[in-house]
């Protein structure tokens, strides 16, 4: 079975173009969204997929109607095939259910998977330089030096709490907590205040 799926960004915009392109190819049933593509919660996409059983083919009118990357829709069609449902693009000319779709799908995803390694070792190298350059990346510690030295000092009288330390401090207690074991490795002098 031929299950449809539609959608347009803005209430504006008209969804006619494709409903029409889906009820020629031979849909039986349409689900429609009127949602940005970013969006993750789409009902209509949701109801289409509910409605897909093993053997049927979600045809979609063009390929951004579903995601906005390359990654989005390989892992999307990647799932459909694991529950034995095909993928058919209509205005991008691929269909799973032939051998040259299934070919041209697995390029794509080839590809995806590529551009995710160049990413990353772009990013790995970036920070490799910032760190040659003194630059550590990463949130900044929640406690200065001068309040772990605080802290230090107030966990010493038995008359105060963790958590009145740590409100005094302002921060939570397991921050108080984890910023105190991650200084253990690394002894705080005064010089550093």
């Amino acid at each position: 079975m031929l299950i449809g799926y539609a959608r347009v960004s803005t209430d504006e915009q008209n969804l006619a173009l494709q409903t029409d392109a889906l009820e020629v190819a031979g849909c039986v049933r349409i689900f429609t969204d009127k949602l940005s593509g970013s969006r993750l919660d789409r009902p209509g996409l949701a109801d289409a997929l509910s409605h897909l059983r093993s053997g049927d083919t979600l045809v979609v009118w063009k390929l951004d109607r579903l995601g906005r990357t390359v990654r989005q829709l390989v892992e999307f069609v990647a799932r459909l095939n694991q529950n034995g449902v095909e993928f058919r693009s209509l205005t991008d000319g691929i269909d799973t259910t032939t051998p040259a779709g299934r070919f041209f799908f697995h390029m794509m995803a080839a590809l995806a998977e590529m551009e995710r390694d160049l990413t990353r070792e772009r990013t790995m190298a970036g920070l490799a330089a910032a760190r040659g350059r003194g630059r550590n990346g990463g949130r900044p510690p929640a406690l200065s030096a001068k309040q772990l030295i605080q802290a230090r000092h107030l966990i010493q009288h038995p008359d105060q709490s963790m958590a009145e330390i740590a409100a005094t401090l302002g921060v939570s207690r397991s921050t108080l907590y984890r910023a105190l074991r991650g200084s253990a490795n690394r002894p705080i002098s005064s010089s550093s205040v």
